[in-house]
């Protein structure tokens, strides 16, 4: 019996001794945790605080941050990154603003007043392709008189002596062939670039498209550091087309969009019209020095008869 037991009390101990390591490798192991429920992400993006309409410049007041579900594409976290942009559709209130939604381009870098007008260039007028998006060019334009409008008296056509004169000055290109603000190239190196985007100020539009159609167009490059510009003001003013009627007791000129709706014809561009002579007006002569009246007289060397014309101290006979 005292065998039996001590037997039994060497089985517990070493049973004893299992366990404890048992529990030791237990303990040794990581204890797994419960899996999270993983909290809902937010994105903080610009709204409309509210309807914006199409075609006007927003404002950052117009706006404001909310924290969504989602993250959309294109869109804004900072009111003040939107400010000065125009929308192409009308944003719904409290609808995410997205880029697609907003005019870009060239659209964004015409100045108020301004049109994106495209012109044809070839590579010897536009000081050898070598024009880049965002230069200044002096535009010049040549108008060669008709061989067939007359001699030196004739004055039955639109240009009566071929001419060159500056057209614009500091004008912006905002586009060069293929290239735009950003690109890398001037254009094709193979002197395929045929258009020229250019920022004109509209009431200068109707000139420009005249010159090119009635003539030729010549790009000068000019520095940007150039400030000096032609003196409109010392030139004749063009008259237009179509007669403006003046609003009563309005001094104020018209508006460059009237303008350019009124047009302007050759003639007053080419400074055919008296009334758009690009040079100096002559004075009147002094009453003494005044050209006589025209006065017919009978031509008394004429074998066959006829009238002797005297016009301004010209002669001429015309038989009868």
């Amino acid at each position: 019996m005292p065998n039996l037991t001590k037997i039994l009390a060497g089985v517990l101990i070493v049973l004893a001794l299992l366990l404890g390591l048992f529990a030791w490798s237990l303990s040794r192991r990581p204890v797994p945790t419960a899996t999270p429920v993983a909290a809902q992400s937010s994105f903080p993006v610009v709204v409309a605080a509210h309807a914006l309409p199409a075609g006007k410049a927003i404002t950052p007041d117009q706006l404001r941050v909310q924290m969504l579900p989602i993250n959309p594409n294109g869109a804004f976290t900072d009111p003040t990154q939107l400010a000065g942009r125009v929308p192409g559709v009308e944003i719904g209130a409290d609808s995410p603003v997205l880029e697609n939604q907003l005019t870009s381009g060239l659209a964004e870098r015409i100045d108020p007043g301004e049109r994106a007008l495209a012109v044809k260039v070839d590579e010897s007028n536009a000081v050898g392709n070598r024009l880049r998006p965002g230069n200044y060019v002096d535009v010049f334009f040549t108008l060669k008189r008709d061989g067939g409008m007359g001699g030196m008296g004739g004055n039955s056509g639109e240009i009566d002596r071929t001419q060159a004169r500056l057209l614009m000055s500091k004008v912006r290109v905002l586009a060069f062939g293929n290239a735009t603000p950003g690109g890398d190239t001037a254009g094709d190196p193979n002197g395929m670039v045929r258009t020229a985007v250019l920022a004109v100020p509209v009431g200068e539009v109707d000139r420009l498209t005249l010159a090119e159609s009635a003539g030729r167009l010549i790009f000068a490059l000019r520095s940007p550091k150039d400030t000096e510009v032609a003196d409109q003001s010392a030139l004749p003013v063009y008259p237009g087309v179509l007669k403006t009627a003046a609003h009563p007791g309005s001094a104020e000129p018209l508006l460059d969009s009237t303008r350019a709706a009124a047009g302007v014809a050759l003639d007053t561009l080419s400074g055919s019209n008296g009334s758009a002579a690009a040079g100096p007006r002559l004075p009147p002569l002094p009453p003494h020095l005044a050209m006589p009246a025209t006065r017919v007289a009978e031509s008394v060397n004429s074998t066959k008869g006829g009238i002797e014309v005297i016009r301004g101290g010209r002669a001429e006979t015309v038989a009868w």
